[in-house]
């Protein structure tokens, strides 16, 4: 059968219709609001490159947490920004440390919501890498060692999931190891597992103090036209344990993210990065485009690719019109 038998339109002509016909739905509970903690208190600093994105101080991060459990958003995910920096990141898997403070007030704040935590040096080490440095080269192994103490001291203060983001080898192994040694066996791993050496971060990278002191991150990140090579990471974190894997960013790479979709089923990450957001912020500042429905748009196309969870600082807006 064909026109004018057939009339795709019929099944899109009211708002009734086009709910009942909708494949894919964008729900609260797909989504996961980044956090960056600072020093201090009463600190509720504007991130100038991130419209509506706050820095918080532990104080109050607890009362942005009720406003996230209010909202029926299900986790948010903390990166932590430390006032003190050193050469291996110190601050890090410091037992008082800035996450694990945040961690620790979380709980009890809000003890039913689903804490992440940001498992990498870039934000504890003067040099603004994510791992210990060899003159200017980045050393694996003994990075992966202070990466598994960082993410038991992010369980034992009471995290629910770690994420280490960092793209070194074997890390994902080395925390299993870690966190089930140290009677962490029910924390669950989500392995930022294709992490690509992206120009999308740039916003985050102000908010979180990262950017390297010199050179780059691509000897360790992602090359960008590599899909095959993401699978086999993921591959690779899967097998070493991770519980959950996750592409970032995620609108450049929905084919990876799809292709994911299709050979693993576990839960799939996918992060809607600093600069996705940015951007769309700022076009819609010009009134270049409709912001809420674009930003909407731009979410239900991470979904429909194929994420279970989908880490966006737009969780916050979107949430109420879902």
């Amino acid at each position: 059968m064909s026109f004018p038998d057939v009339r795709m339109r019929r099944l899109r002509r009211t708002e009734a219709l086009r709910r009942m016909c909708r494949e894919t739905v964008l729900r609260r509970d797909d989504l996961i609001l980044p956090l960056f903690v600072v020093e201090g208190s009463g600190v509720r600093e504007p991130v100038a490159s991130m419209p509506g994105v706050h820095r918080h101080s532990v104080d109050t991060l607890v009362n942005e947490l009720k406003e996230v459990h209010d909202l029926g958003i299900p986790g948010v995910i903390l990166f932590g920004i430390p006032t003190d920096k050193d050469a291996r990141g110190s601050g890090a898997d410091a037992a008082d440390g800035i996450v694990q403070r945040a961690v620790e007030a979380a709980k009890r704040a809000e003890p039913g919501l689903c804490v992440i935590t940001d498992v990498c040096l870039c934000e504890y080490t003067d040099h603004g890498h994510c791992g210990v440095l060899d003159g200017e080269q980045v050393e694996n192994d003994p990075s992966v060692e202070r990466l598994a103490a960082t993410a038991v001291s992010h369980a034992r203060a009471g995290a629910d999931v770690v994420a280490p983001s960092d793209m070194m080898d074997g890390r994902v192994a080395a925390i299993r190891a870690a966190l089930d040694a140290d009677g962490h066996r029910d924390v669950a791993i989500l392995s930022y597992a294709a992490k690509f050496a992206s120009a999308f971060y740039g916003p985050f990278r102000d908010a979180a103090e990262s950017t390297p002191a010199f050179g780059d991150r691509r000897a360790y990140q992602m090359d960008p036209p590599n899909a095959r090579e993401a699978l086999r990471e993921m591959r690779l974190d899967l097998a070493e344990g991770a519980d959950a894997l996750m592409v970032k960013p995620a609108l450049p790479y929905l084919d990876v993210l799809a292709a994911a979709r299709r050979e693993f089923d576990l839960p799939l990450a996918a992060y809607h990065v600093s600069g996705e957001y940015a951007m769309l912020k700022a076009a819609a500042e010009r009134g270049w485009l409709d912001g809420e429905r674009a930003m909407a748009e731009a979410l239900l196309a991470i979904k429909r690719a194929g994420a279970d969870w989908i880490l966006t600082y737009a969780a916050k807006e979107i949430a109420p019109t879902l």
